[in-house]
């Protein structure tokens, strides 16, 4: 998986996560049910219609898919 996509700090939204642009090879469906779960990292809102994640919590949770 590759965080070369990601920029250094900062947030991301999930379209810049998932596949086909972003590192993460799944589904938003999928994706949701993991954050639900605990699996991945939960999101912030930035506003009534914004969600993002931090983009340290993606970094990490790619280095520890790939391990």
């Amino acid at each position: 998986m590759q965080t070369k996509s990601l920029p250094e700090a900062g947030f991301v939204r999930l379209p810049a996560i998932l596949a086909p642009r972003g590192p993460i090879p799944i589904g938003r469906s999928t994706w949701w049910a993991g954050v639900k779960a605990g699996r991945f990292p939960k999101p912030v809102k930035l506003g009534p219609r914004t969600t993002a994640w931090r983009v340290e919590d993606i970094r990490a949770l790619v280095a520890q898919l790939g391990a």
